[in-house]
């Protein structure tokens, strides 16, 4: 009856009424009274949209006064000290980097206008999820940034909130929150499509509610503080949450309240019942969940997979996961104790609709709801991520949850809070495990019948649409702390979890090769492959690198490695992987080989570790290198068009692998980790393997004629050029092997640069972001911006005819051209092979204009910043015969003009001859002593040394060769065709040079297992030869070639072909010894083919008296010195003609007889050669 009378009155003066009843001593009455008034204006029963109680709640709070004078009273009581601004999506705010402690930080533009940010470096953008602004939180930003409302600790100036001034809104607002929340309660029913629009009705209906709220929460301090205490408070939800009992609908809508909870937990309650039977024992590693499907038998896999519908292996690898979690809590369903805790979860089922995270956020400048609401927002972390993964707006709801999260976990005294009493890792990295283990698949590489590897399916819709990106930013975000990071690297079970997640992308996206037809269908899954490796396993990489800089915390560099390899382990035996990869197979993802290099490079750079004692043995470093160098190969194999039949997305995938914004994460990584490889096996075994996974072996042949069995004849050369300019790559990167960060920038922006001349932005962007920072001031290196200033100048922009502006451009110096353009780096930064010809257009232009050279110039070789001493072992691989042979072998080819020869592979077989005199041994003598070893290689070469292996002679070499090609006589002395057929069979399987042969007898020699195992490791493939019409090719024969060059000879004669001249080389020095003093550093740094044989002559000259006599003799054979210049020019001019052609007959007669005697020894020799003479080897024969 009261509230009856009540409600007839006028709402201002009940509300005046009723304030002055609650002010008194006794004010029980008034209590009464309000609570049957509230009974029937907050009537659940009512229909939302009715508008009737919103206005009796605006005047209640106003206690008599109009509400416009209440809020504007009630903000003068402000006490924050933050602003919290919240903005939505297309917002423009602002991020100043040198002021934000987090990267996440920003600024409205009211507060950044009133702060002082003169000279920061500061970019204004455009929200794309949402936000809120940071100014006056000293977690997240400098003080010194603040602006000057916030600058100042206005809470101390503030007068105290008169008591009666809130009292109605502590009584009021409980009464309206349980409204707002019985019609969630009401309006909600499981979803499936047809409800869709009935959850967008109830919140339509609900939005002003909502609205005066958020409209509360901008009265300031004083009422962020009453909503705080009715939001946490837990006794005030017990008593309303249920409702009256006699209130039969408030019971209905608690019911389906309790109904929609029960499906809130990660696992539901059905799985968790057959979890209980197949739990770990406590003890267990957390990476069995790696080891899941390979742990059970074919038989129980089966049985599983029966039980489970086919969905076996996700169910069962949960099940193992669940156990090995600390906190069998996060899986559990939820329950709440308080109105904030409810409002999430209905903020969640409704898929975060924009007005309610609004009214969220608006909260978090009360540092008491910042706290409460962090928890609560972890506590509902593993349902947000399921209803994320069932939702069909994702995108929407991912922008809304990041825009929650990224204020919540930007403050690392907060998620540092949260990590320790939440076990917000815990929750992370289980939440990632589970949402991954719903789309996993069989991997097919490498042993497709028997693999136990299992890996993400990419074409699923979790991957396709990034529905994991909230979580991998939160974890991302949170990692950037250096105390949850910490944290993170000390436990080890979490790492290992960690681990097995990472492994679920090894692999993942297999191409195979089409061989016969092209594909129907161009699948596009490499975007999300290529997303998500970056972002849900490079970018955590770097995160957690970032605080593994100092010597302090090696011990979290050596857990990372020791579980790397651990993993790895695994997923070779879940791949039953043992040396060689299986033909016509490329993925472009190994994540855990990445994790593996990047700590080593890290452990070595910044902590002062030995490499050594972070390798494995030789075995695990040989199946370490196979997939790095598979994808090298594959990359030639795809620009050579050999994956033609794939379609277009193959060459996006190669594009992709090396572009600006994943280099540093895949490509970087990878050369790394082969360079580091290359720096401990045996270098012949390196060598040899880099060949034959380039398919070349057959080429390399001192024959005219080859067949070759797995490459068609117009990709041999293309897979040539491939192989030598990988190892040019390897052999001359520096990036992880010596340089600092400064010099890294300044090698990247100086390659794009040369390209082509850049904006600012651009090249901002095509510089890799990690490891080197894009700007503000880092210790010990270089800024952006002096950086670019050092190596460019800055056109103005233009303006063209008809009013359009040119963009202002960036352009390398004159000394960049002239002193570090680096045509090495130019090549593994593009993504389009026409950069690298415009690179070299743009420097021929430069040196033309220089005056430095006139022709077409050959690519600059460039010397290189010193190795870190524990990578010198690479150098060996210039030090080997294996090499040498090839670089003999091709210098022969190319004087000779044998097919498939190029430009480009004399380039690069110039460069590498030049880095191996570049960089020697230090336990090289000058002079090398011939060794006896039974090694198939010392018929070609006695030592190592190249210094010495530059002048060795090499008389014949044995070939195999088709019946049709030249060099096979018609009639061949008797005892080379005796037991041919014996020696024919002997050579066949080790083709040319017999790389193939040794690189399997060095891999048997490292692993020394048994004899059975071994046999069964390194037995060829078959089904990587090319098919071939049965009786088509010839037969091969044996033959021996009279050869009697060395490099150097080879190399003076290349000298004459590219100079058209005879006798062209005849440098002062081979005189006079004096000159060697005189030599020109800028002449010979810029030029052509002629230049660089030139330079290298020059240099094997000064390393080497043996060399400088050996290119003393080659040159005066073919063009015998001239006699002390005595005459005067003149006296030249007029020197009796028919003089000089006697003397050009006599040495022409001289040399015809000479031939003749090396002919008939020839004969005599091959006469005597035994059949069985290196069975397995078509190398030389240095038996003059």
């Amino acid at each position: 009856m009261m509230a009856a009378s009540l409600l007839r009155r006028d709402k201002k003066s009940t509300a005046a009424h009723l304030k002055a009843e609650l002010n008194r001593t006794d004010n029980s009455s008034g209590v009464l009274q309000l609570q049957e008034l509230l009974d029937r204006v907050f009537n659940p029963e009512r229909p939302a949209g009715d508008t009737e109680a919103l206005e009796w709640c605006k005047a209640l709070l106003a206690g008599g006064d109009g509400f416009e004078e209440f809020c504007k009273t009630v903000r003068s009581y402000d006490n924050a000290t933050l602003c919290g601004l919240v903005w939505t999506a297309n917002f423009v705010a602002y991020r100043c980097r040198t002021c934000g402690i987090s990267p996440c930080m920003s600024l409205c533009a009211e507060c950044f206008n009133n702060g002082d940010h003169t000279g920061h470096d500061f970019n204004m953008f455009r929200s794309q999820a949402g936000g809120a602004c940071d100014c006056g939180d000293s977690n997240v930003m400098r003080e010194s940034g603040f602006c000057r409302r916030h600058r100042s600790k206005t809470g101390a100036n503030v007068p105290s909130v008169p008591r009666d001034l809130l009292l109605m809104s502590e009584l009021v607002l409980p009464r309206f929150i349980i409204c707002i929340v019985q019609y969630l309660r009401e309006g909600y029913s499981e979803p499936d499509p047809s409800t869709e629009r009935d959850l967008q009705k109830v919140l339509q209906q609900l939005e002003p509610q909502i609205s005066f709220l958020e409209e509360l929460t901008k009265m300031g301090g004083a009422m962020r503080t009453v909503l705080t205490k009715i939001l946490t408070n837990q006794q005030t939800f017990k008593d309303l949450s249920m409702g009256q009992e006699e209130n039969v609908y408030a019971k209905n809508n608690y019911d389906k309240y309790l109904s929609a909870l029960k499906s809130s937990g990660l696992v539901s309650s059905e799985e968790k019942a057959g979890a209980g039977s197949l739990e770990q024992p406590s003890g267990a590693g957390a990476l069995s969940i790696l080891g899941a499907a390979a742990a059970a038998s074919p038989d129980d896999s089966a049985k599983e997979e029966d039980r489970d519908g086919g969905q076996g292996l996700g169910q069962r690898k949960r099940v193992k996961l669940s156990s090995s979690t600390k906190d069998p809590s996060i899986m559990d369903v939820l329950k709440h104790k308080c109105f904030l805790e409810e409002l999430l979860f209905w903020t969640i089922k409704y898929e975060f609709p924009q007005k309610m995270v609004t009214f969220l956020l608006n909260m978090l400048p009360d540092q008491d709801y910042k706290i409460a609401f962090t928890k609560t927002f972890v506590q509902h972390y593993a349902f947000i991520m399921k209803t994320l993964m069932k939702s069909h707006e994702s995108d929407t709801m991912s922008n809304r949850i990041v825009h929650i999260s990224v204020q919540l976990f930007s403050n690392e005294e907060l998620a540092r809070h949260v990590t320790e009493e939440c076990q917000l890792l815990d929750i992370m990295v289980t939440v990632l495990l589970y949402m991954m283990e719903s789309c996993l698949i069989k991997s097919e590489l490498q042993d497709e019948e028997n693999s136990r590897h299992v890996v993400v399916n990419c074409g699923e819709a979790l991957l396709k649409n990034n529905t994991y990106w909230p979580l991998v930013s939160d974890f991302i975000n949170i990692l950037s702390h250096q105390s949850v990071a910490k944290r993170f690297l000390e436990d080890h079970s979490l790492l290992m979890l960690w681990m097995s997640f990472v492994s679920f992308f090894q692999g993942m996206n297999l191409n195979k090769r089409e061989l016969n037809e092209h594909v129907e269908f161009e699948s596009q899954t490499y975007y999300a492959a290529f997303a998500a490796e970056l972002e849900a396993c490079a970018q955590p990489m770097w995160g957690l690198l970032t605080h593994c800089k100092v010597k302090e915390t090696q011990e979290y560099t050596k857990t990372v490695v020791r579980y790397c390899l651990e993993t790895l382990q695994m997923w070779f035996d879940a791949i039953s992987f043992v040396d060689e990869p299986a033909p016509n197979q490329v993925t472009f993802h190994l994540p855990l080989h990445r994790y593996y290099a990047m700590f080593l490079s890290k452990a070595v750079k910044c902590q002062g570790l030995d490499l050594d004692t972070l390798l494995p043995d030789q075995e695990m470093l040989m199946k370490i290198m196979v997939h790095p160098l598979q994808i090298q190969a594959s990359l030639s194999e795809i620009h050579s068009n050999m994956w033609v039949r794939n379609g277009l997305q193959i060459k996006g995938q190669a594009m992709t692998y090396v572009q600006s914004h994943f280099c540093n994460s895949m490509i970087d990584p990878d050369i790394y980790l082969l360079q580091v490889c290359a720096s401990r096996l045996d270098p012949d075994y390196f060598i040899s393997s880099v060949f034959e996974r380039f398919k070349v072996v057959d080429m390399l042949t001192m024959a005219s004629q080859h067949q070759n069995s797995v490459l068609d004849s117009e990709q041999e050369r293309p897979m040539l050029e491939g192989a030598l300019t990988f190892l040019v790559i390897l052999l001359s990167l520096r990036i992880h092997l010596g340089m600092a960060d400064d010099e890294i920038l300044r090698a990247e922006m100086v390659s794009q640069l040369c390209m082509n001349d850049r904006t600012h932005s651009s090249l901002l962007d095509l510089i890799p972001e990690n490891p080197n920072p894009k700007s503000g001031i880092v210790p010990g290196s270089y800024s952006f911006e002096a950086m670019l200033s050092a190596v460019a100048d800055f056109k103005a922009p233009v303006f063209e005819p008809g009013g359009s502006m040119q963009q202002g451009m960036y352009t390398p110096k004159a000394e960049v051209w002239e002193k570090e353009f680096d045509p090495i780096m130019v090549i593994l930064r593009t993504v389009y092979r026409r950069d690298v010809q415009s690179a070299m257009d743009r420097y021929s232009a430069f040196l033309k204009q220089s005056g430095h050279f006139s022709g077409n110039p050959w690519p600059p070789y460039k010397e290189r910043t010193p190795l870190h001493p524990c990578y010198k072992g690479l150098v060996r691989l210039l030090h080997c015969k294996t090499l040498h042979i090839v670089l003999f072998t091709l210098l022969y080819k190319i004087s000779m003009d044998h097919q498939n020869m190029s430009e480009h592979v004399l380039c690069m077989v110039l460069y590498l001859i030049e880095l191996g005199l570049d960089n020697l041994l230090q336990e090289e003598r000058e002079e090398e002593e011939p060794c006896i070893e039974e090694h198939c290689h010392d018929s070609w070469f006695p030592g190592t040394n190249l210094i010495s292996n530059l002048n060795h002679v090499i008389n014949y070499v044995r070939v195999r060769v088709p019946e049709t090609a030249p060099e096979v006589k018609k009639e061949p002395p008797p005892s080379t065709s005796t037991d041919c057929s014996a020696f024919s069979q002997n050579l066949r399987t080790a083709q040319v040079f017999s790389l193939v042969a040794e690189r399997r007898r060095k891999f048997q020699e490292i692993i020394n297992r048994s004899s059975g195992e071994a046999s069964q490791a390194v037995r060829p493939k078959s089904s990587a030869t090319k098919w071939v019409p049965p009786g088509s090719p010839p037969q091969l024969v044996t033959e021996i070639l009279e050869i009697r060059e060395s490099m150097l000879s080879l190399l003076v004669k290349l000298h004459h072909k590219l100079s058209a001249k005879q006798n062209s080389f005849y440098p002062p020095w081979l005189e006079d010894p004096e000159a060697f003093v005189k030599l020109d550093s800028i002449k010979y740094s810029h030029g052509d083919g002629i230049t660089a044989i030139e330079r290298i002559l020059t240099k094997a000259a000064i390393r080497s008296r043996q060399n400088r006599r050996s290119i003393q003799e080659i040159c005066r054979k073919i063009s015998p010195p001239v006699p002390p210049k005595k005459n005067s020019p003149a006296d030249k001019k007029t020197m009796d003609k028919e003089e000089r052609r006697q003397k050009a007959r006599e040495r022409q007669q001289k040399l015809l007889a000479e031939f003749a005697s090396r002919q008939k020894s020839f004969m005599e020799t091959a006469m005597d050669v035994e059949l069985d003479y290196h069975q397995s080897l078509v190398f030389g024969n240095d038996s003059g």
